[in-house]
């Protein structure tokens, strides 16, 4: 088998080593335009679990790799003049080039040819060969000359970056957050060999700007490093190699594989630098490659093999280095956090790391954090233990004069149950029971708030008596059986209506019996839905009234809060997204005039809305869609409506076009919740695929919600929150006097049950490199 690998760093030459093993008899030539000690960058580094990765496929290159390394347990976070350490990460660094000095001498020691200097524009030196691996880098030449093919998708991030190095030693990975005169510098800082560390460092393009960087040399550029984080180095220099400010790429290829050619490492796919993953990522993709090989008789078979089973996994660790990059470029939304806090948000930010593994591996500071949030919530007037403080989640939160118990909701779920927009005892039960299991706010459904505005023939409303006498029955309840908040929401369908039941075809037209429906534009949902009417300034007027005899409704049934929905392509929201809003009145164009029909209808329910009692709206913060709503545009509709007295900001995504392509994932809406909390400076509530008490406690506890609210969690387990309490000892949970007994017994047993799985998960987890290091009685090379 003849195989040329076109490019020599750490994924081509470690491909050619797990090759050859694997068939010693094959012909194997590297490729690299480079000198053979020529290389770039200062050093990499890798997890316990990739060196384990290591050690099961060439034994050899992994003895002398770890002889190179230095190892290390602790992150260290330096932000405002303190330092937190949180400690059990199991990290290492080596010097790029020993790691290629390494592979480069394995590969020859088991017969592969390796050629320097070797310019490979001229295929006719491999024409004849069975494979041609591409692993020629982030700036792939093989890559780009097949783009149409490969077709590659390249994200040039906005913050700039260099990789530099010192001879300043480092006991941890270290993250320094520093403020200047021309605004923050992030650097991301380890060691990889005694007195030699690697320094990136990182600032978004206005700081970049304003620090004339644009204009300096590597060496004027070292200095002035040296200078801002000369507190920390001590005396100690910046180093230079080929330190280039630049943006980071991040690439993805549609295709890998293109006849016997194949895509391996950062001409494949890029992974941010702030997860430490790139070289991880590019020897991972070696080892995907030789499994493939090993698994397939031949090589059109390994190649497809090779693609469709890596493919899920490089993506996954593409969407962590996607969101932990993006805490970084806007970090600025954080700066004026506690320390605390701060930190406790570095440690959580890709979502690999939550609040229960936190309190494993370092219960001193998730305490802190504790405590933090605790002040907090002691500065909105309640009087909670700062010095044994319960949980995030378990903290109450105000919104006006309505006092939560807890920060856990019941998200707004459509049942498609009602008759004639009547709830009946099936919404009896439904909310019944979930405001029994503790929750502290349970949202309604949309109610329409008028028969035309229904979403389906199920969906419940509040245009007259018995459909308010109804709502009252269930209000009642919750009020006389629980602690908990009930809010209505109040929507209309728009062009969305007269569809089927959601198990019956969701959002798909009715096949008989439909009305007419109206939007903000006439644009049909489906090329074959119901083409709506563009509503007119007169049923504008209607509609509005409608919205208003809704929430005199609801405050008679006792709701204690009010929600307007914007969201999810339903009338308002159509008025929002310029995907669905092609008006030429003064209700279209410019975001302001989209705005301006949403926010008439919220000013006039706020009006006849007692001013104790507060008020939401449910916002779509993306269409997923180009063109669409966008989370910068979201900032600007929640601030509008703070201005117009909201109280909470529901951050919901998408549903606006059938188009939409969003990017799902734990807590995928999250992020959105964190942009419109920390740069419109206004209370959310987030949603999104969270179905744990530790994400509720993570998101919290980041500061990247104030209210967290979980949907399909509660459909299946009404006592989902009191499961929770029991398990984090939040004995102040109310539970009705009916369920004492339960509640009793889950509490006993909860504190053995945790008790147990925390020891079970310490025993489990191996111990790192450096504690082993540590009990030989071995310093870690990063300590010397």
């Amino acid at each position: 088998m003849k195989t040329a690998i076109i490019g020599g760093g750490p994924a081509g030459l470690y491909f050619a080593i797990l090759l050859k093993k694997l068939r010693p008899e094959a012909d194997i030539t590297v490729y690299e335009r480079n000198r053979a000690d020529e290389t770039f960058g200062f050093g990499v580094v890798f997890s316990d679990a990739t060196l384990d990765n290591f050690e099961k496929h060439d034994l050899p290159s992994y003895q002398r790799i770890v002889r190179e390394f230095a190892y290390w347990d602790d992150i260290s976070i330096h932000f405002r003049g303190t330092e937190h350490r949180i400690g059990g990460n199991g990290f290492c660094g080596c010097s790029r080039r020993t790691l290629l000095l390494i592979l480069q001498d394995r590969a020859e020691e088991l017969g592969v040819t390796l050629r320097y200097e070797a310019d490979v524009d001229d295929e006719s030196l491999f024409a004849d060969a069975d494979l041609v691996v591409v692993a020629d880098g982030i700036n792939s030449r093989f890559r780009e000359r097949y783009a149409d093919h490969f077709q590659p998708e390249v994200d040039l991030r906005p913050n700039k970056f260099t990789w530099m190095g010192s001879t300043k030693p480092l006991d941890a990975f270290t993250f320094i957050f520093q403020e200047t005169e021309w605004g923050p510098f992030i650097a991301h800082a380890y060691q990889y060999e005694a007195n030699r560390s690697t320094w990136v460092f990182e600032t978004d393009p206005e700081t970049f700007e304003r620090a004339g960087l644009k204009d300096k040399s590597e060496a004027e550029s070292a200095a002035l490093m040296e200078r801002i984080f000369g507190w920390f180095l001590g005396g100690h220099r910046i180093l230079t190699n080929r330190s280039i400010w630049r943006n980071f790429p991040m690439i993805r290829n549609k295709r890998w594989v293109m006849g016997n050619k194949v895509l391996l490492g950062d001409a494949k796919a890029s992974a941010h630098f702030s997860i430490g993953s790139g070289t991880k990522l590019a020897m991972e993709d070696a080892i995907a490659l030789y499994e493939a090989l090993k698994r397939s008789s031949n090589v059109e078979g390994a190649l497809a093999l090779y693609e469709t089973g890596r493919r899920e996994e490089v993506e996954k660790t593409q969407h962590a280095a996607d969101v932990s990059l993006v805490w970084f470029e806007h970090v600025a939304r954080f700066w004026d956090f506690d320390p605390v806090q701060f930190a406790f948000g570095v440690m959580t930010r890709a979502k690999a790391i939550t609040y229960d593994n936190l309190r494993l591996r370092a219960p001193n500071f998730v305490t802190a954090v504790d405590q933090t949030f605790a002040k907090q919530v002691r500065r909105q007037g309640f009087d909670v233990s700062v010095e044994s403080p319960t949980v995030p989640m378990f903290q109450p939160y105000r919104l006006r004069e309505m006092k939560i118990a807890n920060r856990v909701v019941v998200s707004p779920m459509d049942m498609y149950s009602a008759k004639d927009g009547v709830p009946n005892d099936f919404h009896l039960v439904h909310y019944g029971a979930r405001a029994t299991g503790g929750a502290g706010l349970v949202f309604t459904e949309m109610t329409c708030v008028s028969p035309q505005s229904r979403i389906t023939l199920g969906c419940t409303g509040l245009w007259n008596d018995e459909q308010e006498a109804a709502w009252k029955r269930i209000v009642d309840f919750v009020h006389a059986n629980s602690e908990t908040k009930i809010c209505l929401q109040l929507g209309h369908a728009g062009r969305k209506g007269a569809t089927k039941l959601m198990w019956e075809g969701i959002d798909r037209p009715l096949e008989e019996g439909a009305w007419d429906i109206c939007s903000a534009s006439p644009i049909p949902y489906f090329p074959d839905s119901q083409v709506p009417r563009e509503v007119t300034r007169a049923e504008l007027d209607t509609i509005k009234a409608q919205f208003v005899e809704a929430a005199v409704r609801g405050e008679r049934a006792g709701f204690d809060m009010l929600e307007l929905h914007c969201a999810h392509g339903y009338l308002l929201a159509s008025f929002i997204s310029p995907l669905t809003n092609r008006r030429t009145d003064e209700y279209g164009g410019s975001i302001e005039n989209r705005l301006r029909y949403p926010l008439e209808v919220f000013d006039a329910m706020r009006e006849v809305w007692p001013a104790h009692k507060p008020m939401s709206v449910r916002i779509s913060a993306t269409d997923w869609a180009e063109g669409g709503v966008t989370g910068e545009d979201a900032v600007e509709v929640a601030r509008a409506f703070a201005e117009h007295g909201v109280d909470l900001v529901d951050v919901s995504t998408g549903q606006t076009v059938r188009e939409a392509r969003p990017i799902y994932g734990r807590m995928f809406q999250t992020p959105f919740s964190d942009q419109v909390r920390n740069e419109a400076r206004v209370a959310t509530m987030c949603v999104g695929n969270i179905t744990t008490a530790d994400q509720v406690n993570t998101i919290l506890a980041a500061g990247r919600a104030d209210l967290v609210a979980l949907g399909r969690p509660h459909l299946v387990d009404p006592f989902f929150t009191m499961k929770a309490a029991a398990w984090y000892g939040a004995a102040s949970i109310h539970c009705p006097p009916q369920y004492h007994a339960g509640r009793d017994q889950i509490f006993r047993n909860s504190v053995r049950d945790r008790q147990d799985l925390e020891e079970l998960k310490v025993k489990a987890k191996p111990k790192t490199r450096a504690e082993l290091k540590m009990e030989a009685g071995e310093k870690p090379l990063a300590a010397e």
